[in-house]
């Protein structure tokens, strides 16, 4: 009996091992050379960098949602814009005025399936707001958040990031601000990285 709880133990500690050593920092994920401080509440956060216009986002945005749906509540995960140029600033007002006026739910989706489906890339505010206007939104209204503080202030802090976070592709996710996770090897891959090193942060319990 004591053989066999020795025996049980060991494949454990191999298998425990094995999936540790499957995901390698500097080949699956990397370090960021400036981290931002890590909250100490016992939440992982979860950014991911994307852009309306990145094939790959467009593709990655339903699965991202379904492995969010499946997280608890010790993992915070939110999208980022990214926001290189005019036009990537200009969606990324986009973004957070769809989440001020409350339809992320539907817009998001909505949004993807202008730009990759339709060919409307949404290249100006008067675009925008005729957009949303079609998905039901009063245009002043639109208007009032578009222009807001609060809206600025997000773009603002999304710019601070990128350059912070070094986004030089889309999408990346990153994770409590320290670790960087590109899209290598598809999809399904990148999340059980994001999966990894998110269980590297949850503190011990």
């Amino acid at each position: 009996m004591k053989k066999n709880l020795i025996l049980s133990s060991f494949l454990l500690l191999i298998i425990s091992v094995s999936v540790a050593s499957e995901y390698r920092v500097g080949r699956d994920y990397g370090y960021l050379s400036r981290p931002l401080p890590v909250k100490e509440d016992g939440v992982v956060d979860v950014v991911e960098v994307f852009w309306y216009g990145c094939g790959h986002c467009f593709n990655l945005a339903p699965v991202t949602a379904r492995w969010a749906k499946q997280q608890d509540d010790s993992v915070n995960y939110r999208k980022m814009p990214v926001t290189w140029g005019p036009i990537h600033q200009l969606h990324a007002k986009l973004f957070y005025t769809i989440e001020a006026l409350g339809i992320g739910e539907t817009a998001h989706s909505a949004v993807f399936t202008a730009m990759h489906k339709e060919g409307n890339f949404l290249t100006s505010e008067g675009a925008i707001l005729e957009f949303l206007e079609k998905l039901g939104t009063d245009r002043s209204e639109t208007i009032k958040y578009m222009n807001s503080f609060s809206v600025r202030q997000k773009v603002k802090r999304a710019i601070e990031l990128s350059k912070q976070f070094k986004v030089t592709a889309t999408p990346m996710i990153f994770v409590d601000g320290k670790y960087r996770i590109e899209a290598k090897g598809g999809h399904s891959k990148m999340l059980k990285v994001v999966d990894h090193v998110i269980e590297i942060q949850k503190p011990v319990s």
